[in-house]
């Protein structure tokens, strides 16, 4: 089974801290659209699976299409693509989109999961942050969902901000799980360069958290959402019980996905693909049966370093016997060897055939992962 990825790079307008590919040229969403149903025509067996489990729309902002546009998208995985029946289908969505209607309208199509990117329910840093919603429209937006039906929501938060403190990001995490969603998502603030974020910053207008912040407040996250009933299975991901994100899953494990859209990335097993970062060329090369592609072909190191990097990112781990059978005995040992330090400090545990972080590993979760990556010799 596969995934779809669909990214939509559309906004009203751009987020300071926002590095993804994105555009605010709303007038060219139509045109858009035609050109990403042309690349899932074009490209309906790239990942040789015989079937979809997951697609998801993300983005920019996935929630400014109007139904027509959804509509088209659906008939074109219809039409190419063998969708499981209980296939997961996501929609990322800002919170002020979700209006009465918006919410009526996703009900008619075939989502079952929305994404809320809500951040904080800090109307302050929502609007330094440049978020088009405030926090009473991200608590209603929510309940709306819910009461339309949806059994299935996921929020985004956001730690590190700027001028966040204990009690305030308590807060946070307090209106969150009040909202009795079934998944959070939760990643700290990172200041990328050529961000708005990024020059505050050069400026001294704000002022990054300090690290013992950052560890406070990845350890409230960590202990709050647990003690409300969260399985905590991926360093920045957090779940009800059988509420994993099915899509984003298919990352860590190795499942093959498809990516439409600019700058949308791709995996078959065997490389690596990613689209243009350019709406323009995007848009022209698809009309002319182009893909606006690069391509990696992936050699057995770098598919061990990217099982590394993903498996030990998620509680279930890494499976030994896995990496020995798809990677031989030399790249296992070499892993194991690797490791051992990080066994000895407790910062990395083996359960049966898994190689997982402890608690205490994930706080230096970063550090592990480099210290298992197979590097060249110059």
């Amino acid at each position: 089974m596969a995934g779809i990825y669909l990214h939509i790079p559309f906004c009203k307008r751009r987020c300071i801290y926002c590095d993804f590919y994105s555009t605010t040229m709303e007038q060219r969403k139509d045109e858009y659209i035609e050109a990403l149903c042309r690349e899932l025509e074009m490209r309906r067996d790239y990942t040789g699976e015989p079937s979809v489990a997951t697609v998801y729309f993300g983005g920019g902002t996935p929630s400014q299409l109007e139904e027509r546009h959804f509509q088209r998208v659906f008939e074109t995985i219809g039409n190419n693509y063998r969708l499981r029946p209980d296939a997961e289908i996501t929609l990322e969505a800002n919170p002020d989109d979700l209006t009465p209607d918006y919410v009526a309208m996703l009900r008619r199509l075939p989502f079952n999961r929305i994404s809320i990117g809500i951040q904080t329910f800090n109307d302050e840093t929502l609007r330094l942050l440049h978020r088009r919603h405030t926090a009473s429209q991200a608590v209603e937006a929510v309940h709306r969902c819910q009461e339309a039906g949806f059994g299935n929501i996921s929020i985004d938060l956001m730690y590190g901000l700027p001028g966040e403190s204990r009690d305030s990001w308590a807060d946070d995490l307090q209106q969150a799980i009040s909202l009795q969603v079934q998944h959070i998502s939760a990643y700290h603030l990172i200041y990328e360069e050529g961000t708005e974020l990024w020059e505050l910053r050069r400026r001294h207008r704000v002022e990054e958290v300090d690290e013992d912040s950052s560890l406070t407040f990845f350890s409230m996250l960590i202990d709050r959402l647990r003690d409300a009933g969260f399985e905590h299975y991926e360093i920045s991901n957090f779940a009800l019980p059988c509420m994993h994100s099915r899509h984003n899953s298919s990352y860590w494990d190795g499942t093959r996905y498809l990516g439409c859209g600019a700058a949308a990335h791709s995996y078959n097993g065997e490389s690596r693909q990613w689209n243009v970062a350019s709406l323009d060329r995007y848009i022209k090369d698809i009309q002319a049966g182009k893909l606006p592609c690069e391509v990696e072909t992936l050699d057995l190191h770098t598919r061990y370093n990217d099982r590394i990097i993903t498996a030990i990112r998620t509680a279930r781990g890494l499976s030994l016997s896995t990496l020995l059978a798809e990677f031989g005995k030399e790249l296992h040992d070499f892993c194991l060897n690797n490791a051992r330090p990080h066994l000895q400090q407790g910062t990395l545990a083996i359960d049966g055939d898994r190689l997982h972080l402890t608690r205490q590993g994930i706080f230096v979760s970063d550090g592990i992962m480099s210290d298992l990556l197979w590097v060249e010799d110059d």
